[in-house]
């Protein structure tokens, strides 16, 4: 029995026109400099200069006014080096600075690829057969930043994939810090992000056991205060407050368009990307449906694991995942509990896949060896392509598999229901191997996926081009469930 494996003929390609102001900060030095000479302009002048700037960039943002005034906020530190007050300054003034201290950024410039798909909240006014869904993709721009957005699809009862078209904009979240603080599920993450233990040490024994963003604030403040002559440490200081910037909810407007969402590293542990979002729709014991998606946050050396949970994906609620399994990457989570437990996958040593139970789902020990390559087309590495997918027959557990030439394949396994510690059926040979069409781009001979999803008989997997663009692949169910069963593991 032969697979027939259809590649839709659909692609979603980066856009470059998609863009977001950014604070743009260059220097301590040139900042105070530019700020005094724009103090210095007439009102005249001022209105001359700013008012063509709002006519132009109003067509690119959403409130770019809002945007210049939030960013000249961010310069009252330097505001009182100059003695100036922020409050006497002249409204137009004030926009004048912002949009000197603001860039656009290009979220899609490089790449888009790596997707995800989950069941829309909003399944209202379709007919018999169509499926309105949520595609998450990894965004490459300038610097090879990553970042997560957003496409809405509609499939038709034929399993015809149609991408909605964007909207005219893209919004960053507002970000909100967490209130409350668990000190030692905290500095249990502290210990992993190689911070001087020593600095660790002298902050925990000034916290309660739980508290809040502004203590641990002032704290690092008051503690750099008596080592300002130490500049190492200084930095040390700082990655502890940059690690409570791990802990946020972010929030959209209603008002956007869930193309018009971006997820944007905020963090200075995030500072290089966050990559590869797996969004799973969980189902809870009570029945209640929630969204949960793991994504690896990269600072340029140091790789920490998050989780993401939103129910509406206007509001997103971040925090770090800890334990001795939520290292690396490629997690993935189940979406339900079996038998009272969390499940999750992961590759902790980046070269097999493993199985972990938790009571907590942000909390991950024990991993459990579950697969090792076994063929030639996956001997340097495998993972997980997203979140396993129930059937009546077992978990489908879409894999990848790097071989020579670091070419990636997608293939598939199948876990037993009740225990998906057991293998019960794989393909011997990749479901998806790239072609001609598919193996030039950012990174050449990859195709990678971050999630699938059943449709009409269907097993629906959107997957990344060589790192560059976006496409969708189908296979019928039954087949693969019958051909994967063929295949019980030695």
């Amino acid at each position: 029995m032969r697979l027939y494996i259809e590649r839709k003929p659909v692609k979603v390609n980066p856009d470059t026109k998609r863009v977001i102001a950014r604070f743009f900060f260059n220097g301590e030095e040139r900042a105070l400099e530019v700020i005094k000479k724009v103090l210095q302009f007439s009102d005249e002048k001022v209105f001359s200069l700013i008012s063509p700037i709002l006519q132009e960039y109003s067509k690119r943002h959403r409130n770019i006014t809002k945007i210049l005034t939030r960013h000249c906020k961010k310069l009252k530190k330097q505001f009182a080096v100059l003695g100036v007050d922020f409050e006497d300054i002249e409204p137009y003034t004030k926009l004048l600075i912002g949009a000197y201290f603001t860039h656009e950024y290009s979220i899609e410039s490089a790449a888009f690829f790596n997707p995800s798909i989950v069941d829309d909240p909003d399944q209202t006014d379709l007919v018999e057969g169509e499926k309105r869904v949520i595609i998450s993709f990894r965004a490459v721009g300038e610097g090879h930043i990553s970042s997560i957005v957003f496409r809405r699809a509609l499939i038709d009862a034929k399993n015809n994939i149609q991408v909605l078209p964007v909207g005219n904009y893209v919004d960053e979240a507002e970000v909100v810090k967490n209130a409350i603080y668990v000190k030692k599920l905290f500095f249990k993450k502290a210990a992993y992000a190689q911070i001087d233990p020593s600095v660790l040490e002298e902050v925990e024994s000034k916290l309660d056991d739980k508290f809040e963003y502004t203590s641990l604030s002032n704290i690092i403040k008051d503690s750099k205060t008596l080592h300002k002559e130490n500049p190492t440490r200084l930095v040390e200081y700082d990655k502890v407050l940059w690690l409570s910037d791990t802990y946020h909810t972010i929030s959209f407007s209603k008002d956007t368009d869930i193309s018009d969402r971006v997820i944007f590293p905020i963090s200075e542990f995030e500072r290089k990307g966050i990559e590869d979002a797996r969004f799973v729709k969980f189902i809870k014991e009570d029945g209640k449906v929630l969204y949960y998606a793991t994504y690896t946050a990269f600072d340029g050396s140091l790789i920490i694991p998050k989780l993401v949970q939103t129910d509406d994906f206007y509001e997103f609620k971040v925090i770090p995942l800890y334990g001795d399994g939520a290292q690396n990457k490629n997690l993935a989570l189940f979406p339900r509990k079996i038998k009272g437990k969390y499940v999750m996958m992961s590759r902790i040593d980046g070269w097999n896949n493993y199985l972990m139970f938790s009571d907590k789902v942000n909390v991950w020990e024990n991993p459990i060896l579950l697969k090792q390559p076994r063929y030639d087309w996956e001997l340097v590495q495998i993972g997980n392509c997203g979140s396993p997918i129930e059937t009546d027959k077992g978990w489908i557990v879409i894999t990848h598999g790097v071989g020579p030439m670091r070419r990636y394949c997608i293939g598939v396994s199948l876990l037993d229901l009740e225990d998906p510690s057991k293998e019960i059926g794989h393909l011997k040979e990749p479901l998806i191997i790239p072609n001609n069409d598919e193996r030039e781009g950012y990174v050449p001979n990859v195709v990678y996926s971050c999630g699938s999803i059943i449709s009409n008989g269907e097993l629906i997997i959107p997957y990344g081009l060589s790192d560059y663009s976006s496409s969708f692949a189908t296979v019928n169910l039954e087949l693969l469930l019958n051909k994967l069963l063929e295949n019980k593991p030695d």
